[in-house]
C-alpha cells in the first residue's frame, strides 16, 4: 500500500467518525421525535406477524391492524393501572415494610456483634430503605409513561407501518437501484430483524409469566409488577435478569426473611437460565448473543443517547445494526467482535448456525 492510498484511508475514517459525530449530536437533540419513532417502530415489528396471521385466514388488512392495535391499546391500559395501583399501594404499606426490616435485621445484628462489629438498625435501615425497592422500577416505567403524551403519535405511526410493511422490501430494493430483487441481503435483515425481534417478545413474554406466576405461589406482594419487569428487562441478556431480579428478592426478604429471598432467587436463576440458555437459542436456531462487555456498553450508550427507553431497547437495537453488519461484507468483521462466542463464525442469519466448517 503506497503512501497516497494510505493518505486516502485516513481520511475516509476521518470523515466516517466526523459524520458519526454528527449524526448522533443530531440524534441526542432530536430524542423528544427519535424515541417515540424507535417505540413505534419496535412495535410495529412486534405487532407485524399477527397481522399477517390474521390475514393468511382472509381478514381484510385493515381490520386485522385496527384488531391488532385494539389489543395492544387496552394492553398497555391494564398494564398502566397495574403499574399505578402497585406503587400506591407499595407507599402505603412503606411503614409496615420498614418494621419488617428493622425484625428481620435484628438477628444479623446480634449475630454480628458477637464478632464486634457494632452496626445501628437506624443506620443500616437508612443504607436499605423498602422505598428504595421500587426506585428502579419506577424510573424505568415512568421513562415509558413520560410517552403516554404522544400516545396518539405513536398509534398513529404504528398503523402507518403495518400498512406500509408489506410493500418495505420492494421500497428498499428500488431505493438502492435493485428493481430485479437481486439483492437478498436486504430481504435477509428484514426477515432477520423481524425474527429475532418477535422471537425474543415471544421468550420475554414466557419469562414474565413464568416469574409471575412463580412469585404468586411463593407469596411476594405486587407479583404482577415484578413480572413486567421481568419482562421487561428480558430485551437485556445477563445483565437484564440480575436488575429485574433485584426488588423482587428483597421484598421477598422483608416478607419471608433469607427463606423467601432464597426460593425468589432460585426462582429467578432457574427462568433466565432455561430461557435464556435453552429455549431462546433452540428457538432461533443460533446463538445471538452479544458479549457482556457489548450488552453492558450498549446499555449505557443507548441510555445516555435515548435515555430510559434506550436502555430498555438497546440490545434489540444493538442486535439490528450487528444483523445489519452480518448482512454486508465490509461489516461482518466487526459483527464477529459483537459476538459472544468466538467459534460462531458470523454468518447473514438464515435459522442456521455455522460453527468453524460445520453447519
Amino acid at each position: 500500500m503506497n503512501r497516497l492510498e494510505q493518505g486516502s484511508m485516513a481520511l475516509r475514517s476521518v470523515v466516517f467518525l466526523a459524520a458519526m459525530v454528527v449524526i448522533l449530536a443530531a440524534v441526542k437533540t432530536a430524542s423528544d421525535i427519535v424515541v417515540p419513532f424507535l417505540l413505534a417502530l419496535f412495535v410495529s415489528i412486534i405487532c407485524s406477524p399477527l397481522v399477517r396471521m390474521l390475514v393468511r385466514i382472509r381478514l381484510p388488512r385493515g381490520l386485522a391492524i385496527f384488531a391488532v392495535m385494539a389489543i395492544v391499546i387496552l394492553l398497555g391500559i391494564w398494564l398502566g393501572s397495574v403499574v399505578g395501583s402497585s406503587i400506591n399501594d407499595f407507599r402505603s404499606q412503606l411503614p409496615s415494610y420498614r418494621n419488617q426490616l428493622t425484625a428481620q435485621l435484628a438477628p444479623a445484628l446480634e449475630y454480628l456483634a458477637q464478632f464486634n462489629i457494632h452496626l445501628s438498625t437506624d443506620e443500616v435501615k437508612q443504607q436499605f430503605d423498602p422505598g428504595q425497592l421500587m426506585g428502579l422500577a419506577t424510573d424505568i416505567l415512568s421513562g415509558l409513561g413520560g410517552l403516554l403524551a404522544n400516545t396518539l403519535l405513536i398509534v398513529l405511526t404504528v398503523v402507518f407501518m403495518l400498512f406500509e410493511a408489506s410493500g418495505l422490501s420492494r421500497k428498499l430494493h428500488f431505493a438502492l437501484d435493485d428493481p430485479q430483487m437481486r439483492l437478498q441481503q436486504i430481504d435477509r435483515f428484514l426477515d432477520s430483524v423481524n425474527r429475532y425481534l418477535a422471537i425474543k417478545t415471544l421468550v420475554s413474554i414466557a419469562t414474565g409469566v413464568v416469574v409471575g406466576i412463580g412469585l404468586y405461589l411463593i407469596g411476594v406482594d405486587y407479583f404482577l409488577l415484578w413480572a413486567l419487569v421481568a419482562f421487561l428487562f428480558n430485551y437485556i441478556p445477563n445483565i437484564g435478569s440480575i436488575i429485574a431480579a433485584v426488588p423482587a428478592v428483597a421484598l421477598a426478604f422483608l416478607q419471608f426473611g433469607w427463606t423467601g429471598a432464597a426460593a425468589t432467587s432460585v426462582l429467578y436463576v432457574a427462568v433466565n437460565m432455561v430461557m435464556g440458555n435453552v429455549v431462546e437459542p433452540r428457538v432461533m436456531g443460533r446463538s445471538l448473543g452479544l458479549s457482556t462487555l457489548v450488552v453492558f456498553l450498549s446499555l449505557i450508550f443507548w441510555g445516555w443517547l435515548l435515555g430510559s427507553v434506550g436502555m430498555l431497547l438497546s440490545v434489540p437495537l444493538t442486535m439490528i445494526v450487528k444483523i445489519a453488519l452480518e448482512s454486508s461484507e465490509g461489516g461482518r468483521w466487526i459483527a464477529v467482535l459483537l459476538e459472544g462466542d468466538p467459534q460462531i463464525v458470523s454468518q447473514p442469519m438464515q435459522g442456521q448456525m455455522t460453527v468453524e466448517g460445520k453447519q
